[in-house]
C-alpha cells in the first residue's frame, strides 16, 4: 500500500488553517519574557529559542501530530538501525542504507541492530588507522602542510569544520583546501609550500569525480617536477576497490562506504584525515563524541529535547504553510564563516526534490533556499532586505556565549563578545516585532520569524553536536514530507552535458555532434 502523500496528512489541514491567522509578534503583549521562557528547548549544551517564530501552542501541538502522522520517529530509528531509507518506491533508485551515525556510534549507547553494529565496527576499525597515522605524523614531524583535494561533500563539510576549530590548530600545522577545477584554486593552494613537508589527501568516494582526478593529477606533477615520489604524499580517502584504493599510489588508503553521503560524511575519514592532522586525534574523538550525543537526542520522544525534530517543524511551518521560500542561516561565530555553505549543500542537495518516495511529483514546496554570512557583518549587507525587504526570510541564527581564544576588549563599558551578542538577541528582537513609523522609509513590518541556537561555546564536542543537528534536522524534514533526502539526482544532467564538452575540447571534429554545445564554445572565439 502505498503511503500518504504530505497533503493527505490529517494534521495539514488543520495546520493550513492555523496559517491564516498566525501569531502577530508585533502585538505588545505577544513577544513576553514569558513566551521566552516558554518557547525554549535545550539538548547537547544548546538552548533553542523560539518564541520569536510566529508559532504558538496550538500550531506546535499540531506540528508534533504532523510528524507523528508521519512516523518522523520512526524512520529516524529505522535510518539509524540501518533500514534501507534511501530508496524510491516502483521505480529503479540507490536502495540503501543512510548510516553516517555509524561513523560516530563507538560511545555509550551504541546501535545494536546487526547492520547497524556491522558498519560501527568498520568506521571504528578507519578511526584506529587514523589513530595510527596521527601518532606517526606527530611523533616523525614529517609533514607540517595538508593539502585536500575534494569537491562537494569532500570538501564544504571538511573545510568549514575546520575553519570552526582553527583555533586548536597544531604548532606548524596547516591544511589548503582546493575544491575547483579552475587551475588557478590548486595554483594558489601550492604557492610557497615545501612540498618535501607537504601530505595531501585526496578524497572521492567513487574514485572517479572529474575534478577531483584533474586536481589530483596536477598536485602530482609539481610534486615530480620537484624531484619527490608522490606516493610518498599522497593519502586517498574512497570506497574500497575503487581507482583510488592503490596502496602503489598511496602512502595510506581510508576507506567510506556507499551508505554515507557525501554532504553527511565529516564525521568519516571524508573529515577525520583533515581534522586528525590539524587538531589531532583527541579533538576528532571529542567532535565525533559531541554528533553521537546529537544523534541519540535525534531518537528521543521528548519534543523539549528533540532539537533536529523541533528545527525540521519549524522548517517545515515556515515553507509548507507560511510559504517562505528561503532561510538564512546566520552565526554570530567568525569559526562558523563556512558553516552556511555546508548547510546549504545539506539542506537542498538533499531536499531539493520534485517527487516523494512512491515516485509522485509532489503538490507543496520542499526544501528552502539556503544561504548567508556570519553576522555582524551581515547586518551591514543584507539586512536591510531582511528587514523591510518585500519577502520574507526566516534566520536561524547560531551563537555562543563565550568566545574561542578567550582573549577579548572592553571598550566603552563592554567587551566585544557582549557587543556581538547584543546584536544577535537585537535582531531576532526587531525582526519580529518591528517599528511602527509616520514616516515609511522608517516603518518596520515586523513579523520576520527566527530561532536562536544558543551554546556556551564552540568546542569540538558542540561543534559535532551542531553538525548532527543539521544532519537530522534535514531528515526530518524529508520524513514529513515523505521524499528521499539521500540521493542527488539532480546533479547528473549538468555533468553529463559538461563530459560532452569537454570532448568537444578534446576532440574538435566531435563539436559536430553537439551543435548547441558547440554554438557556445564559439563564442570563445569571440571574446577580446
Amino acid at each position: 500500500m502505498e503511503a500518504p502523500r504530505f497533503t493527505e496528512l490529517p494534521s495539514y489541514e488543520r495546520l493550513k488553517q492555523l496559517a491564516a491567522h498566525p501569531i502577530d509578534l508585533t502585538d505588545p503583549s505577544a513577544l513576553t519574557p514569558e513566551r521566552v521562557k516558554t518557547f525554549t528547548a535545550h539538548a547537547c549544551g544548546y538552548q533553542f529559542l523560539y518564541g520569536t517564530e510566529r508559532v504558538d501552542a496550538k500550531v506546535m501541538e499540531t506540528l508534533f501530530a504532523l510528524a507523528k502522522e508521519a512516523h518522523a520517529l520512526e524512520k529516524m530509528g529505522k535510518m539509524q538501525a540501518g533500514g534501507v531509507v534511501n530508496v524510491i518506491h516502483h521505480f529503479p533508485s540507490e536502495e540503501r542504507s543512510v548510516l553516517h551515525t555509524a561513523t560516530r556510534d563507538q560511545f555509550d549507547h551504541p546501535q545494536t541492530a546487526k547492520s547497524a553494529a556491522a558498519a560501527a565496527q568498520l568506521a571504528k576499525h578507519e578511526i584506529d588507522k587514523l589513530k595510527s597515522f596521527c601518532h606517526v605524523v606527530n611523533h616523525t614531524k614529517k609533514f607540517n602542510d595538508l593539502v585536500a583535494i575534494g569537491i562537494g561533500g569532500s570538501d564544504l563539510g571538511p573545510r568549514a569544520h575546520y575553519i570552526a576549530l582553527e583555533h586548536l590548530l597544531k604548532p606548524g600545522r596547516k591544511v589548503h583546501f582546493v575544491s575547483n577545477v579552475d587551475p588557478d584554486d590548486m595554483a594558489a593552494a601550492l604557492k610557497g609550500l615545501d612540498l618535501a613537508k607537504t601530505c595531501v589527501v585526496v578524497v572521492s568516494k567513487t574514485g572517479t569525480t572529474l575534478e577531483t582526478q584533474s586536481n589530483e593529477e596536477y598536485a602530482r606533477q609539481r610534486f615530480v617536477e620537484a624531484g619527490l615520489k608522490p606516493q610518498r604524499h599522497f593519502i586517498s580517502v574512497s570506497m574500497k576497490g575503487s581507482p583510488m584504493d592503490d596502496p602503489q599510489r598511496y602512502l595510506e588508503c581510508f576507506y567510506i562506504w556507499d551508505w554515507v553521503g557525501g554532504r553527511y560524511s565529516t564525521t568519516s575519514m571524508v573529515g577525520g584525515v583533515t581534522l586528525g592532522f590539524a587538531f589531532g586525534f583527541e579533538v576528532f574523538v571529542d567532535f565525533l563524541k559531541g554528533a553521537h550525543a546529537m544523534d541519540r537526542v535525534a531518537l528521543s520522544e521528548n519534543g523539549n529535547e528533540n532539537l533536529p525534530l523541533l528545527g525540521a517543524l519549524l522548517s517545515v511551518w515556515n515553507r509548507s504553510f507560511l510559504k517562505y521560500p528561503t532561510l538564512a542561516l546566520i552565526p554570530y561565530s567568525q569559526a562558523l564563516a563556512r558553516y552556511p555553505a555546508h548547510i546549504q549543500q545539506v539542506e537542498m542537495e538533499s531536499n531539493g526534490k520534485h517527487i516523494d518516495q512512491e515516485g509522485r511529483f509532489v503538490d507543496f514546496s520542499t526544501g528552502p533556499v539556503i544561504w548567508g554570512e556570519p553576522g555582524t557583518n551581515a547586518q551591514h549587507s543584507f539586512y536591510q532586505l531582511i528587514h523591510q525587504g518585500t519577502d520574507i526570510i526566516p534566520i536561524e541564527f547560531i551563537g555562543f556565549a563565550e568566545s574561542q581564544y578567550g582573549e577579548d576588549h572592553t571598550f566603552k563599558g563592554t567587551t566585544l563578545q557582549q557587543k556581538l551578542l547584543s546584536n544577535l538577541f537585537a535582531q531576532a528582537i526587531a525582526l519580529a516585532t518591528g517599528q511602527k513609523n509616520e514616516n515609511p522609509d522608517k516603518d518596520f513590518r515586523g513579523n520576520r520569524p527566527s530561532h536562536l541556537l544558543l551554546g556556551k561555546q564552540l568546542t569540538p564536542t558542540t561543534l559535532g553536536a551542531l553538525l548532527a543537528y543539521f544532519e537530522h534536522k534535514v531528515a526530518f524534514e524529508g520524513f514529513i514530507w515523505g521524499i528521499n533526502s539521500f540521493d542527488q539526482e539532480g546533479v547528473q544532467l549538468g555533468k553529463v552535458l559538461a563530459q560532452r564538452l569537454i570532448d568537444c575540447f578534446a576532440d574538435p571534429h566531435k563539436k559536430a555532434q553537439y551543435p548547441l554545445g558547440a554554438a557556445f564554445m564559439d563564442q570563445l572565439g569571440e571574446v577580446t
